[in-house]
Order: C-alpha cells, then sequence, then structure tokens
C-alpha cells in the first residue's frame, strides 16, 4: 500500500504543525480529550495508496477498481485503459472539481452582485471606477448612463457567462494578444464557463475520450474556463460590490483571539457571508448585549480564505489557516465558528462539543452533522448576521477554561492589481513601468507567485516560509494568496521589515517604494489578480510579448486540493512554469507525466514540475526565471547610470 513517510522537517509526534502557540493549544486539548488531525493521523494504521495517489487506480465503473502499474505491459485496465488514460481521466476530473468550486464561488456572487445593482440586499456598489472598467471588458456602454445602469448590466451579462454555450467568454480577452491568438490555434478557448465542467465529467466517463492527451486538451479548456472566467469573474464583482483592497495592516495567528470579548470566527470562501459580519460585528446594540453578557466587545477574526477576504477589505486579523482551524477551537475561547463552503472540516462540530462553542453553517451547498444550520444568501445576509451575533454572544457566559496563545504578527496585505499599479505610478501615472525597469536592469530578477492550500502532510508553515525566504534572498519578488499568505503572514513576511531578508536589489526597491518582499494578493479565487498582473507585465512592454516570456514562475508547495490542480493547470495554460510540492496525481504514468511536465511547454509555453524540497523548488524557480532572462536578452547587469537633468527632461 505504500511506505510510511515522515513529512519534510517534522517530527512524527507533531505532524503537519507548526510551532508557534499551535502545538501547546493541541497537547492541552488532547488531555481534555479533544481529538484533531493530529491525533487521527497519528493513528492511521493504512498509508495512503501510492496507484491512487499517482493517478493510475481507476474507479469510474463496476469493473474494478483496477490499479495499474505503467512498467507492466498487461496492466491495464478490464477495459483495455491504459495507465496514461487512467491517469489522464484522474487528472481531468480533478480540475473539474476544482474549477466548479470556483464556478459555483462566482456565480453566487454574481447573484449577489445583480441584486446589489438592483438594491434589493444591503449591499452597494463601493468601486464605481472598477465597475467601469469592467463594462468595458464586457463591451458595455458607460457614458451618459447611471451607475445603477451600468451596475445591473454588468450582473446581467457576467450571470450569462456561467451558461453560455458559445462565443467565448469575455474575460478572457483580457490576455495578451499574442496568448489569445496561441488559445485560438490550439482549440482551447473557453467557450463558456460551466459548458467545459459538463464536457469534462463526459468526456472520462467509462468508454468516452481514450487519449490522454486529448482528455488533457479538455482539461486546459476547463481550467482557462475557471481561471480567466468563473475565478476573475469573482474576483472583479467582490472588489466592485466591497470594495477593492488596499494595503493594510493587520495581524495574524491564534494570538489574535481575545481573552475577554466574544471571539466570532468566520471560515470558508464566500464573502457574502464574512461581509455582512464585519458590517454588524461593530453595531452599538450586539456591543451593548455583548457587555451586558460579561465580555468587552465583539472580536470578529478569520481563518482560510474568508479570513484573507476580511483581512485584505477591512483589516480583521486572521486567526489561522485551513490546518488550524481545528486548533482555533481548541483555544476554548470561541463562542461561534460560521462558515460557508469549501475546506471546512466535518470534524469541527466534534472539536467544539468539547467546548461551549456552536460550529454554524450557513450555505444549502454545506451541511454538517452536529452543526446548527442558518441558511444565508445576499436578500437576508445582514439581518441573519445580526441573528448569529446574538447566538454568540449567548454562549459567552458559558466558556471554561481557555488557552490562547500569545502568538501574533503584524501584516501588511491588500495588494490588488490596482494597487500595485498606482505604488509603483501614483495616482496620475499609476503604472507597472518601475516594476518591468527593475526587473530589465536586474535589481528584481523576476516574479515569483507562491499560493495554495496548507496540508497535514508537512510541516505547515515551514514549506511555504522556506520557498518564500530562498526567493526573495536571491531578489525575486513574491506574490502570495490563501493559506500561503496565511504561513507567510505568521512568519513576518508580510512587513515592510522583511526587506532586510531580501537580495540587495529587491531591498533597494522595497525600501524605496516602502513595501514588503512578498505580497499578499488575496485568497484562492483571488490568483486571478496574478494573472492580470501578469498581463500588465507584457503590455508594459519590454519583457516579451506573452506571459509565457516573463521572468516568472509559480508554486503550490502544500497544495492539497482540486482547486490548486485547477489553479496550477490554467496558469500553466497561461504560460506559467509551475512547480507542486511533495506529490503529483500523475507519476504514476510516465507518459501523462513527460506529456505534463514537457511535452505540453511545446503547446503552451507553461508547464508543471514537481519538488518536495522547498528550497530545490525554490532553485527550480530561479533557474526558470534566470533562463527567461536570458532568452530576453536582459541576463548581463546593466551598470546604473545617474541621470542629470538634462537626461530626466529627455525621459
Amino acid at each position: 500500500m505504500g511506505t510510511k513517510r515522515t513529512p519534510i522537517g517534522v517530527a512524527p509526534r507533531c505532524l503537519g504543525i507548526d510551532c508557534e502557540g499551535s502545538t501547546c493549544v493541541v497537547e492541552q486539548a488532547e488531555g481534555q480529550g479533544v481529538v484533531t488531525y493530529i491525533q487521527r493521523m497519528n493513528r492511521r494504521t493504512i498509508e495512503p495508496c501510492l496507484f491512487g495517489q499517482g493517478g493510475t487506480c481507476c474507479r469510474i465503473c463496476s469493473f474494478g477498481p483496477c490499479m495499474m502499474i505503467e512498467e507492466i505491459p498487461e496492466s491495464i485496465g478490464i477495459c483495455g485503459a491504459t495507465p496514461a488514460t487512467v491517469a489522464a481521466r484522474n487528472f481531468c476530473r480533478m480540475v473539474a472539481g476544482g474549477a466548479s468550486a470556483h464556478m459555483d464561488h462566482g456565480l453566487e456572487t454574481a447573484f449577489a452582485f445583480l441584486a446589489a445593482a438592483r438594491g434589493e440586499s444591503e449591499y452597494k456598489i463601493k468601486d464605481k471606477k472598477k465597475l467601469r472598467a469592467l463594462a468595458e471588458v464586457f463591451e458595455i456602454k458607460t457614458e451618459g448612463r447611471s451607475t445603477e445602469d451600468i451596475a445591473i448590466e454588468v450582473g446581467e451579462k457576467a450571470l450569462a457567462e456561467f451558461g453560455k454555450q458559445e462565443g467565448g467568454i469575455y474575460c478572457i480577452r483580457r490576455a495578451p494578444e499574442k496568448r489569445q491568438e496561441l488559445w485560438k490555434k490550439t482549440g482551447v478557448l473557453p467557450r463558456g464557463i460551466q459548458r467545459e465542467v459538463v464536457e469534462i465529467m463526459h468526456r472520462t466517463h467509462m468508454g468516452t475520450d481514450q487519449d490522454h492527451e486529448n482528455l488533457i486538451f479538455q482539461a486546459t479548456r476547463c481550467a482557462l474556463a475557471d481561471g480567466w472566467g468563473g475565478s476573475m469573474i469573482s474576483t472583479e464583482l467582490q472588489d466592485i460590490m466591497f470594495g477593492t483592497p488596499v494595503p493594510t495592516r493587520a495581524l495574524v495567528n491564534l494570538g489574535v483571539l481575545a481573552e475577554d470579548e466574544v471571539n466570532v470566527v468566520v471560515h470558508g470562501h464566500e464573502p457574502i457571508l464574512s461581509e455582512a459580519m464585519a458590517m454588524v460585528a461593530q453595531d452599538p446594540e450586539l456591543i451593548e448585549a455583548a457587555k451586558n453578557a460579561g465580555a468587552r466587545g465583539i472580536n470578529l477574526v478569520g481563518v482560510c480564505c474568508t479570513g484573507n477576504e476580511v483581512l485584505m477589505r477591512h483589516g480583521i486579523p486572521v486567526a489561522g489557516s485551513f490546518i488550524q482551524q481545528e486548533v482555533v477551537l481548541a483555544t476554548g475561547a470561541v463562542e461561534a465558528m460560521v462558515v460557508d463552503i469549501q475546506c471546512i472540516m466535518q470534524s469541527l462540530p466534534a472539536v467544539a462539543a468539547c467546548f461551549h462553542t456552536e460550529v454554524i453553517t450557513t450555505s444549502d451547498r454545506a451541511k454538517i452533522p452536529g452543526a446548527k444550520h442558518i441558511e444565508v444568501d445576499h436578500h437576508n445576509a445582514v439581518q441573519t448576521a445580526r441573528q448569529i451575533i446574538q447566538r454568540a454572544i449567548d454562549r459567552y457566559p458559558k466558556r471554561r477554561e481557555i488557552n490562547i496563545p500569545k502568538n501574533k504578527m503584524d501584516v501588511v496585505a491588500g495588494f490588488s492589481h490596482e494597487t500595485i499599479n498606482h505604488m509603483l505610478g501614483g495616482a496620475f501615472r499609476a503604472s507597472y513601468r518601475p516594476l518591468n525597469d527593475n526587473i530589465i536592469n536586474g535589481r528584481i530578477r523576476g516574479v515569483g507567485a507562491v499560493v495554495g492550500c496548507d496540508s497535514t502532510r508537512v510541516r505547515s508553515g515551514y514549506v511555504h516560509t522556506t520557498v518564500v525566504k530562498e526567493l526573495i534572498k536571491n531578489n525575486v519578488l513574491v506574490l502570495v494568496t490563501g493559506c500561503a499568505a496565511t504561513a507567510c503572514g505568521r512568519a513576518g513576511l508580510l512587513r515592510p521589515e522583511a526587506a532586510d531578508l531580501a537580495g540587495p536589489g529587491l531591498r533597494e526597491v522595497c525600501e524605496t517604494v516602502g513595501m514588503p518582499p512578498v505580497l499578499h494578493m488575496g485568497s484562492c479565487v483571488d490568483n486571478s489578480r496574478i494573472l492580470i498582473a501578469a498581463t500588465e507585465i507584457v503590455r508594459e512592454g519590454g519583457l516579451g510579448d506573452d506571459i509565457s516570456e516573463v521572468p516568472a514562475a509559480g508554486c503550490a508547495p502544500e497544495w492539497m486540493s482540486e482547486k490548486a490542480i485547477s489553479i496550477g493547470h490554467y496558469f500553466v495554460a497561461s504560460g506559467v512554469y509551475v512547480v507542486f510540492g511533495r506529490t503529483f496525481p500523475t507519476t504514476n504514468s510516465k507518459v501523462l507525466t513527460d506529456y505534463l511536465f514537457r511535452g505540453i511547454a511545446e503547446e503552451y509555453g507553461g508547464k508543471w514540475a514537481v519538488e518536495e524540497d522547498p528550497v530545490k523548488m525554490a532553485q527550480l524557480m530561479i533557474q526558470h526565471i534566470e533562463e527567461s532572462r536570458e532568452a530576453l536578452g536582459i541576463q548581463a547587469k546593466k551598470e546604473r547610470v545617474l541621470f542629470d537633468m538634462e537626461m530626466r527632461r529627455e525621459l
């Protein structure tokens, strides 16, 4: 079944957890009978199936499961399916699963946006400038029209993108022209958003598509419909409705929980709920109710990607990442954990039952046995948020012993594409020109994206931060999203002071601009911001005509979900070199893996790689960045020229 492996950098007793306050919480809670993923992993007697882990276990019909070893010629499925075909089908279904999570998130956001535009909810159109910019993408006329009219048409067109069956999607036109021509030539331009998921599920049905390259063709089209479709629409509409993030200081780690306040934790991915919670958490009536219950006030904190959303827009602190969600409850200091969709452990109600905590589910898509369900939608979100906070207040007097670590770290988050543009060029000359110039002159060698989940299979946080430190030490500017961003925040890498850890060139740029060397760009759905940033680098000029030519690379060091596979593949299809950590879901098929790791680069310019060691992972990315610089002819370091007044005038 497989050899038992200790995660890199991890002692067997503390599987998957960092030591920044979490360990003491888990150990004390264990003494009280609390079971978290730490205990569950230690109790496992059967290791993960290597056939399934490497992608060569087929269970899509009742003949199987058929487990295959590619090196043995007769090792094929009962129907004749080869290991390459099976691994490709499994990979495709992971892309479809991940893409559909983002697409459904985007669809719900579009419904909420349209309700806000029509005045049917308490949400408002906050970023009118971005509304008009998106209207231009959707080919909507704005001159002489009211904000309300424009917003309604944007909402209607965004909603139509999901059910469209032909004609293509609007946001794909934001990509560099050369990239669009390549997609058109290879035939992978998405025809609609949801259609591509339906087709991928059909193709992977028993006895349908059986050519591994043709299967990956549809995976590519589906992933692009995610990154340049569902995810991008979600991010853009959320920014317009809730406000485009700007740099804000806040705190992260377990120490943000308050000893003498009602702690309400929001966890999940759709900010429709968390925005409503943020709107009412400091309502005077609720604050007074909290004081009457014996608390000093109400402390709203985030976990996982919902945490990233409220962190960026409101400066609300983040208590933990995906891997820490049970640990947050194990402090005994949480009155209510309010969840919506994605990355929510089913064990939460069992952990909460050991304390006074209530777990509340809010989406009809995601109910959990043992949790209280209170339905939330965009029409009743604010009213329901008040009800939920009142329930949390009512539980405060039931508190018993609490154990809140002191660990917390300040961060600067909120680096949207618009923020970076403004930060580099100012209000009147907003531009990526300074970034491009500093990449060209070599102070910044390139850009690295470190994204994705955290995993129980490694020491959470160690791998992310080791990769990031290695990159910035080598003058690579880093963009982070999702739980990777939270890990970097805990380690102090999201502060301007972290420039001390950067190479001399990157440090000089960071100190001049006043920014961290690691830029927090949002939640996992916000990886679409990185696509826009990469496109803007191309549009600014001097670094090639396509994303594939830019000195940039991406990685997901601790990936664990299907969403990570979809994200990684839409970056590969957009021309980016992407490295995954520890394992990859096709490695049991050398045929398919060779295609994804090498052959696909001939079609799209991007490709996959896998590396377990975080330092080696960073070095692979740096090597790719240096090769891109060489291809652009900017590898040689240029002499620094001090401009006199005449040269400045000419410039």
